[in-house]
């Protein structure tokens, strides 16, 4: 098993997403209370379940995935990624339409998660080679 490098503009779109959504997990792992602060969530004062959920279930789920894809660099798995990304950018984007959530970091965030999902889609479904 080998570290692989993209070679085709589709696959640098895709292998971008991944290498920016590791970025996140890690930044999720490493500094959850720096998370959860860009994330605009707050925590109950003494409470470590707050920092093992971001460091669990969401940095867990964001680097298992995201390498998954680096290391394999599969069609399905690029599937899997930009799929994944979509469901966040819906769910921000119900939580807009359904809440006052309006704000600028909820549009700079649906823009970021489009473009995550886009990216690797694109090269799975054979758009962009």
């Amino acid at each position: 098993m080998e570290f692989y490098l993209p070679v085709s503009q589709g696959e640098w779109l895709a292998w971008t997403s991944a290498v920016i959504t590791a970025l996140i997990g890690l930044l999720m792992f490493l500094a959850p209370k720096i998370t959860m602060r860009i994330l605009r969530l707050q925590m109950e004062y003494g409470s470590s379940v707050a920092s093992a959920g971001i460091r669990g279930n969401m940095a867990g789920f964001y680097l298992g995935l995201s390498l998954t894809c680096l290391i394999f660099a599969q069609p399905y798995l690029w599937f899997a990624l930009g799929a994944s990304w979509a469901f966040v950018a819906l769910g921000r984007l119900i939580s807009m339409l359904s809440e006052p959530t309006k704000s600028g970091f909820n549009w700079f965030a649906l823009i970021l998660e489009f473009l995550l999902s886009a990216s690797p889609l694109v090269f799975a479904f054979g758009i962009v080679a």
